[in-house]
């Protein structure tokens, strides 16, 4: 049986949720759409952004750590 929830598991969707939010900082349309409030359920989207974006550099460390930790040691 695995975990259904796991510490990796939820670094990893963490992980993941915060750079695909930075994409979508990127994307005109996407950032207008969904990036719009800073406020209540929808600000968690604009917030996740802001991290991936201001630190840039040290979630792209903790992508390539998580990815050879799930790829080789897990």
């Amino acid at each position: 049986m695995t975990n259904v929830y796991s510490l990796d598991g939820i670094l990893v969707f963490g992980l993941l949720f915060i750079c695909t939010c930075a994409y979508f900082k990127k994307v005109p349309r996407l950032k207008t759409w969904l990036l719009s409030e800073k406020k209540g359920v929808w600000g968690v989207f604009y917030k996740a952004a802001v991290i991936g974006t201001r630190l840039h550099a040290a979630v792209a460390i903790a992508c390539v750590v998580m990815a050879f930790y799930v790829l080789f040691i897990k």
